[in-house]
């Protein structure tokens, strides 16, 4: 009888049938984008990557990867799919989640950034310090090209603020998992392109320091807008592992209060623009 029931919560969803056991890991395996740079790649370059390698090294073990771009089937192909090589899972942590994530349970925040206006230099726009003067130059008649994804708070906010006309639209997320449109926004702006645009700020931090012509952007971090309708710019991110491993995740939960500061300089090493940590109360049994 014992058997049988074991069997049945083995199926039951949600009951993972190969939880971490964190006394028993000798590898700290984490489910991360091949090509997502400054997050993480292959090649283990990403700020992520830096991230992970610092949390195995104060667990004693090695860091190693399951690989699969950040779309539709991540957390199935990556967190919740079991190893083909041997008992557990493929994975044990995702590094990259909404605070709010549902997907999987999500450990407290470890850094809270915003997205940032960004301006193309030399193109009447130098001395601009803040939206309203965007604004009134092109109430004034400057031409403003203005690059806008199909998802995100930028397409509300040009629409917030009347510059629908001036839109330039660009695809959230392409057919080519290695092209990260962050990267082709930036690319863009320095190009001449467009003239201006709404980035997530770890992205136009990385790539305004790694891509010539990038310092000569005007970048100009943006704060949640309350009034109506609202525009949410501020985001807290935080890991993922599996619900009903609570063992694991306070262990996680441990690793970033413990290690913050040696985060917060991988982050700002990157050019991660960081906000005061937001931290959302969440119930005692939230998995």
């Amino acid at each position: 009888m014992k058997r049988y029931l074991l069997a049945c919560l083995l199926l039951v969803p949600g009951v993972p049938a190969l939880a971490v056991d964190v006394g028993e890991m000798t590898a700290l395996k984490v489910c991360a984008d091949p090509f997502l740079l400054p997050f993480s790649n292959r090649k283990e370059e990403g700020f992520e990557n830096k991230i992970a390698e610092l949390f195995a090294e104060k667990m004693g073990v090695e860091v190693q990867y399951e690989f699969f771009p950040t779309r539709i089937g991540f957390i199935r192909n990556t967190l919740r799919a079991e190893s083909e090589s041997g008992p557990g899972y493929k994975c044990d942590l995702v590094m990259n989640v909404s605070e709010h994530f549902e997907l999987a349970s999500p450990t407290d925040p470890y850094y809270t950034s915003t997205h940032s206006l960004v301006l193309a230099g030399g193109r009447g726009m130098d001395d601009v310090t803040s939206p309203e003067m965007l604004f009134e130059l092109v109430k004034n008649g400057l031409k403003v090209k203005f690059g806008v994804t199909d998802r995100g708070p930028d397409q509300f906010w040009v629409f917030k603020h009347g510059l629908m006309g001036n839109i330039v639209p660009y695809q959230s997320q392409t057919g080519d998992p290695e092209v990260h449109p962050g990267e082709t926004l930036t690319k863009d702006l320095i190009a001449g392109k467009i003239d201006a645009a709404i980035v997530w700020g770890p992205t136009i931090g990385f790539y305004a320091k790694t891509l010539e012509g990038g310092r000569d952007l005007i970048i100009l971090p943006l704060r949640d807008d309350f009034s109506p309708p609202p525009v949410k710019f501020e985001f807290s991110v935080a890991m993922a592992v599996r619900y009903g491993e609570k063992e694991w995740k306070d262990k996680v939960n441990q690793l970033i209060a413990e290690n913050q500061a040696e985060i917060n300089a991988i982050l700002e090493d990157y050019g991660v623009p960081l906000l005061p940590l937001k931290k959302t109360e969440k119930p005692e049994d939230d998995d």
